[in-house]
């Protein structure tokens, strides 16, 4: 199944998805509420928003050995998993915005992202695959010059625009079993296996759920194999096999339209 958040009559809803049609929900899938139809809209047409809007947003970084290799960086001995704002969180198709500020290397990173379906606390390794709800699409995109400047990740990772997610949740797939490839203006410029990772998403989730407990609705940024630079006037398309393409133009501040 497909699920995901569209904008309808000025407000958020979610909905089923299908080969034309997105089918209104009543309620939320994660939340257990009614989910009875109350309406269509045309996929082509839809205002796609982020498919969920976390309760806390996890982030892995240098979670594949190409990566690493590529930063000089030690492999990591153990999972472990920062955070990202909610605020840069975006929608299939909305723009990613430059700010105008921004100088040097503007980056996109294709990632898997698991989102978190049950309260988890002490979690099993099954435990933990038993409670993923689905999965989704993630763009990290960082700027560089800040990322370098700055003692957190403050502004690089998590300014308005710069974590495009969806464009929906899907419940049925093996999402290790994929993969994952990067196009900008339709030009593959990464492709890697997903599930090519030092640590799986159910390690993290084992290790974050020993000291913090994860919600429904949580979601689990996975870390990527390539990075790819970006500028203005880009479309820059993340797909992973299985689970669908999330794409967005890239617009410089003060011309998003």
């Amino acid at each position: 199944m497909r699920y995901a958040r569209v904008s309808a009559g000025g407000r958020a809803v979610w909905g089923r998805v299908g080969e034309r049609d997105i089918e209104l929900l009543s309620g939320s899938p994660l939340e257990g509420t009614d989910t009875d139809v109350i309406g269509t809209v045309p996929r082509e047409g839809a205002h796609w928003l982020p498919p969920v809007i976390p309760p806390v947003f996890y982030a892995v970084g240098m979670n594949y050995p190409r990566h690493i290799a590529h930063a000089g960086a030690a492999t990591p001995e153990r999972p472990e998993a920062g955070y990202r704002a909610n605020n840069a969180l975006t929608g299939h198709r909305s723009p990613i915005v430059k700010p105008a500020e921004v100088t040097g290397r503007f980056e996109a990173e294709p990632e898997l992202v698991a989102v978190i379906g049950r309260t988890l606390r002490h979690a099993t390794h099954d435990e933990a695959r038993e409670a993923v709800f689905g999965w989704t699409v993630g763009n990290d995109i960082s700027a560089r010059t800040w990322q370098h400047q700055d003692r957190s990740f403050w502004r690089s990772k998590n300014s308005d625009t710069f974590k495009p997610m969806g464009p929906w949740i899907e419940t049925d797939v093996d999402a290790l079993a994929q993969t994952t490839t990067l196009r900008v203006n339709g030009v593959t410029r990464a492709e890697f296996a997903t599930g090519d990772m030092v640590f799986d998403p159910f390690d993290h989730i084992v290790e974050i759920t020993k000291h913090i407990t994860m919600h429904p609705g949580d979601v689990l940024w996975m870390g990527a194999e390539s990075v790819c630079q970006l500028e203005p006037g880009d479309t820059v398309d993340v797909e992973i096999s299985g689970i669908g393409t999330l794409s967005n133009p890239v617009h410089l501040e003060g011309n998003e339209s």
